[in-house]
């Protein structure tokens, strides 16, 4: 009984992550999950002991630093100033569709990118309308750098965080992984976006017709970003050290709020605490399903069919199908923890993979859904249709390129079995 139990709210929990919110409520993924979680509890499925032991706390804590880390740079104006720099006064829109591209890529890869997200948002939007130009074709760009460049490292989006906690994976190996797709699936984004849109940039701006909030605006401070940039480089070399990655990052963590002018409290409220919750719950919820012992004769009869995810033709459509239905984080967390022991080479073919994946739709990835949501704010309707016209054609031909890469450099073979 108990088990029919754990599958049924299994399956309820991951239709709610595929329709993204409940009928007639204001529930979103996290909500659903955490009334997954409770459903559980309340129905003695399970207890809260067997959940705890379910949970991968060293990815939530790592999480949890670099979130502080991107805080720092919220807090000290380094995006306000960075958004200043991408809206500059003589930039063409297409040096200014770039530009944004560019920069927001780099600092995807390195800081986490909802919080990153969430700041330079209503900042692209302020600056396009400044300039008389349609805010939402850099949107759609700030949508597809945050995920593609996430691919670049095992720190760009959380979903690479939990792979390489799980996995240990090597920090500089990844890299080599990782950067070369994501590069390519930046210029894939500016080359699709400004095909649609580079008619219709400048002289479409969008009216508002209902009052906005105003743009938050943080004043720079030099030394403050200073500080977090060395914050930055001094992360970056210990996960080149022996150190587990989760207490660096805590180490580090713990240093930016050992601040004069910034509170920790200040610090501590801008990490994005929904998405820790959504892990917290989706780790309980699939490492239930993972005691009853069903996940083990599925992956059996997958893999006397020679269909498990350890190649490339059943990977990556894999990946592009479950990011783009349930989301980019909560198919990872599925697939890990249905699947307990994959090569190594997989686990860096799906942390590039899931990255690229997200850019498919607007529902692929959390930092999409938090541009879309932040753009209705401030009086901007970003369509499921006008992002997947760019993101379906841009999307394809980054994923396209990562699994020849992936083949190239030995990371996964083409075919099961290892054939190419």
């Amino acid at each position: 009984m108990h088990a029919a139990v754990i599958i049924l709210v299994f399956v309820a929990t991951y239709l709610g992550m595929a329709a993204g919110r409940l009928p007639w409520l204001r529930v979103d993924r996290t909500g659903i999950a955490l009334l997954g979680v409770i459903a559980l509890l309340a129905s003695e499925a399970t207890t809260l002991d067997d959940l705890g032991a379910d949970i991968d706390t060293s990815t939530l804590v790592l999480l949890f630093a670099l979130m502080i880390v991107s805080a720092q740079f919220v807090e000290t104006g380094f995006y306000d100033r960075c958004a200043e720099w991408i809206v500059a006064r003589n930039r063409s829109p297409a040096l200014l569709l770039a530009t944004t591209i560019g920069v927001c890529g780099a600092l995807s890869a390195l800081l986490a990118n909802d919080i990153l997200v969430v700041a330079l948002a209503p900042l692209l939007i302020a600056g396009a309308r400044a300039k008389g130009l349609d805010p939402r074709p850099f949107l759609i760009a700030l949508c597809g750098a945050s995920n593609a460049g996430s691919a670049a490292t095992l720190i760009g989006s959380p979903q690479n965080i939990l792979i390489g906690q799980l996995g240990n994976l090597s920090f500089a190996s990844y890299l080599f992984t990782g950067a070369v797709p994501a590069v390519i699936g930046l210029l894939a984004f500016y080359a699709v976006i400004w095909f649609f849109w580079h008619d219709r940039i400048e002289g479409t701006v969008m009216a508002v017709t209902r009052e906005v909030p105003d743009v938050p605006h943080h004043p720079y401070d030099r030394n403050q970003t200073i500080k977090g940039l060395v914050a930055m480089v001094l992360l970056l070399g210990l996960f080149m050290t022996p150190l587990r990655r989760e207490i660096g990052g805590l180490l580090i963590a713990g240093l930016l709020m050992s601040n004069r002018k910034i509170t920790s409290r200040t610090m501590i409220a801008a990490v994005d605490w929904p998405l820790l919750l959504l892990f917290v719950c989706l780790f309980a919820i699939t490492g239930a399903l993972a005691d009853t012992g069903l996940p083990w004769s599925f992956l059996t009869t997958l893999d006397a069919h020679g269909l498990l995810p350890d190649s490339l033709v059943v990977l990556a459509p894999l990946t592009l199908f479950a990011s783009n239905v349930i989301g980019n984080v909560p198919s990872v967390i599925l697939l890990l923890q249905i699947w307990p022991n994959p090569p190594q080479g997989a686990l860096y073919a799906l942390a590039t993979l899931s990255s690229l994946s997200g850019n498919l739709l607007l529902v692929g990835s959390v930092s999409n859904l938090i541009v879309s949501d932040r753009a209705e704010a401030y009086g901007v309707k970003l369509s499921f249709a006008e992002y997947a016209r760019v993101g379906v054609p841009a999307t394809l031909l980054s994923v396209g390129f990562a699994m020849f890469w992936l083949a190239w450099t030995g990371w996964l073979p083409w075919l099961p079995g290892g054939g190419n």
